[in-house]
């Protein structure tokens, strides 16, 4: 199982790296073979001994901010776009966003489910359009509709392309459901029953997995993939390796199960669950809601050593359902971080702009929205035009009045920065 590297429990108004804590960082984890993602190197050591705050010692940084290149101020008026002028798709924050996180062109789809009637749109037309590859769109008739599916794979040397390549734009009518029964859709290189197609899965370009214009729902990671080396995570979908890039999609009601008596510190993504992405590859989540998603840790999104860059999304009543934290306490099984957002790993960014979190709960550390922790401290967090409300900031650490909800430890601070930018965002 992957364990976490550190936690430097520091009092202050984020917990943030620093050497002063005596915080160690973690190994790197082994390459991942059949359906096992890659497995974590040995743990660093923890810093907290009785849960006790002290003075802080990383809350502020030498440029007299949480940003400690330019000090930039972490308090100011939050310059997010009123609801009314935000795109479509989010409750509020209008970001640039990059040529390479705009929506793909579908103009020319490779396969169309349907023929115009919402009966011609049925779960099988789904899964063998996904494995035909390409792009696939929808012609389901004029109303909104609900497919219920079976868990989708890509087959890594399938599709058009025979890479698994493929796009999928329901044109923000087309619902995918895993009937509370199944998680939806599962991408996975280092999975031998999906192909083998390079000698390196855990760091492959393909496939490429664009999903636009689409929402999901009532998705189910189940827990007794724990017990079989199975999958960590991913309510309605799991990426275990190549690209992926989401454009105003919905995940909602997805749910990553625990299991009594299980070992689950590892387990998250209520929604989403990442791993093995594509170096230097970045995961761009554009103009999306998560909503309603549990996980034993990040209730929306999870992942080890993904570069996230979310843009003009929002995260609403996502909850990390474990307890005991990671590495789990003795008597427990774990888990508990992260409400909105879990990221473990190394060499990694959690990019920001634009978004709302609400109502977002965790268990452990003062998490409520995001916990993030950098294992080799070469890391950062970049928070800008963002509103935090309502989330908790329950645990033995934080509590702070003035940034709740955050958890991270991204660099260490000896060396003159905590890795952490929080501008134009508000917190309540």
């Amino acid at each position: 199982m992957r364990r976490l590297a550190v936690l430097a429990l520091c009092s202050g108004i984020l917990a943030l790296a620093n050497s002063g804590c005596g915080s160690n960082a973690g190994g790197s984890g082994a390459p991942g073979t059949n359906r096992e993602p890659g497995g974590g190197g040995d743990a660093g050591q923890a810093s907290r001994t009785d849960g006790s705050m002290g003075p802080s010692e990383g809350g502020t940084t030498a440029g007299g901010g949480i940003d400690g290149a330019g000090g930039s101020d972490s308090e100011s008026t939050s310059d997010a776009m009123p609801a009314e002028d935000a795109p479509i798709g989010t409750a509020g924050g209008k970001c640039a966003v990059p040529v390479a996180a705009a929506a793909e062109d579908v103009s020319s789809p490779t396969t169309v489910i349907g023929d115009g009637t919402a009966a011609s749109c049925t779960p099988d037309e789904v899964v063998a359009a996904v494995a035909g590859g390409g792009v696939v769109t929808f012609n389901c008739g004029a109303d909104p509709l609900t497919i219920v599916v079976p868990e989708i794979e890509i087959v890594n040397d399938g599709g058009v392309t025979k890479d698994g390549s493929v796009t999928i734009d329901g044109g923000g009518k087309i619902t995918l459901s895993g009937g509370g029964k199944n998680r939806i859709l599962r991408q996975n290189p280092c999975d031998s029953s999906l192909h083998y197609t390079t000698t390196h899965c855990n760091n492959q370009d393909t496939p490429h997995l664009v999903l636009q214009n689409i929402a999901f729902t009532a998705g189910a990671g189940l827990a007794d993939q724990v017990d079989s080396g199975g999958l960590l995570g991913g309510g309605a979908l799991y990426v275990g390796g190549g690209t992926f890039k989401a454009v105003n999609i919905t995940v909602s009601d997805s749910q990553q199960t625990n299991a009594s008596g299980q070992l689950v510190q590892d387990l998250a993504g209520g929604a989403l669950y990442t791993t093995n992405m594509s170096t230097p590859g970045v995961i761009y989540v554009v103009n999306s809601t998560f909503q309603g998603n549990s996980g034993i840790n990040g209730g929306a999104l999870g992942s080890i050593g993904t570069s996230w860059t979310i843009l003009n999304s929002v995260f609403k009543d996502n909850s990390a359902t474990g307890h005991g934290e990671n590495p789990a306490r003795t008597g427990t099984e774990g888990g508990g971080l992260g409400g909105a957002i879990y990221n473990d790993g190394n060499d990694y960014t959690l990019t920001i702009c634009g978004a709302q979190f609400e109502d977002n709960l965790a268990n452990e550390l003062g998490s409520g929205s995001i916990f993030q922790v950098v294992d080799d401290l070469n890391g950062d967090l970049d928070i800008d035009q963002t509103t935090f409300s309502g989330n908790s900031d329950n645990g033995d650490v934080q509590q702070a009045a003035n940034h709740p909800s955050i958890f991270v430890e991204a660099r260490d601070m000896s060396n003159g920065t905590s890795g952490v930018t929080i501008t134009s965002t508000t917190f309540n």
